[in-house]
């Protein structure tokens, strides 16, 4: 019960990774509130969990402040919120950059600036963002996404530093090929999908794809006091795929 006592909101929780996360919190005894365009999904997994629920744009600033507002006194913050649409970028277009930096970067940004004065004031904070390996290593059909999940690790150092003095620590996790709707959906490409999602798998060195609870297993720890000395860092769960 590391997390008694604590406030979380995490946002993209209706599914995948995001429910995970918002799972193992309760597990570990914080309050959860789960934010996402899905509200229906958002209610379900609030149902499963003994949390809230409340819908949430993070591409729009007033939504996210709304958001932590409903929270109450936030203690953590976790900024899952992400998307992608598949293509190699010769036949991508600029709505596509758009929408995928967006959703993954800008509502990161979104909803960081929403929390921050809460925690500064109380002088107490965990944030973390779910950036990706394919930030670090760039991914083969995917470079918008890559471009804003490399954005990620960057904001992530720059609100480390810039907050440390109030408390607060900022850290994410970079995932790997994780079993998610995200990542199966791949296979409406047909042979390509199935080849995409293949060759993440043996990129791993533990040659299997892995699972959302594994991505929530590190959550709880960055966001939970035993990670009190950890700050501005990202942290692989990708079976070794990011290893340099």
């Amino acid at each position: 019960m590391r997390l008694e006592g604590r406030k979380a909101l995490v946002t993209g929780g209706a599914s995948g990774i995001g429910a995970a996360i918002a799972a193992r919190l309760a597990a570990e005894g914080a309050e959860v509130w789960i934010g996402d365009v899905d509200a229906e999904g958002a209610e379900r997994v609030a149902g499963e969990i003994n949390g809230h629920a409340l819908r949430l744009d993070v591409t729009e600033i007033e939504s996210a402040r709304a958001a932590v507002a409903e929270t109450g006194a936030l203690d953590v913050l976790v900024n899952n919120a992400g998307t992608d649409e598949f293509g190699f970028f010769t036949y991508t277009t600029p709505e596509q950059w758009q929408r995928v930096i967006g959703i993954n970067l800008v509502g990161t940004m979104s909803c960081t600036h929403a929390a921050l004065p809460g925690m500064q004031e109380a002088r107490y904070g965990r944030i973390l963002s779910i950036s990706s390996e394919a930030g670090r290593v760039g991914s083969k059909g995917s470079a918008a996404y890559s471009a804003a999940k490399a954005g990620i690790v960057g904001f992530t150092k720059a609100i480390a530093r810039e907050n440390a003095r109030y408390g607060i620590t900022a850290n994410a996790i970079a995932p790997g090929p994780i079993e998610t709707p995200l990542l199966m959906g791949a296979k409406e490409f047909g042979e390509i999908g199935e080849r995409v999602i293949e060759t993440m798998r043996s990129s791993t060195q533990l040659g299997r794809l892995g699972q959302p609870e594994e991505v929530a297993a590190a959550a709880a720890f960055l966001v939970s006091d035993d990670a009190s000395y950890v700050t501005g860092e990202t942290l692989g769960v990708s079976g070794g795929l990011g290893m340099v």
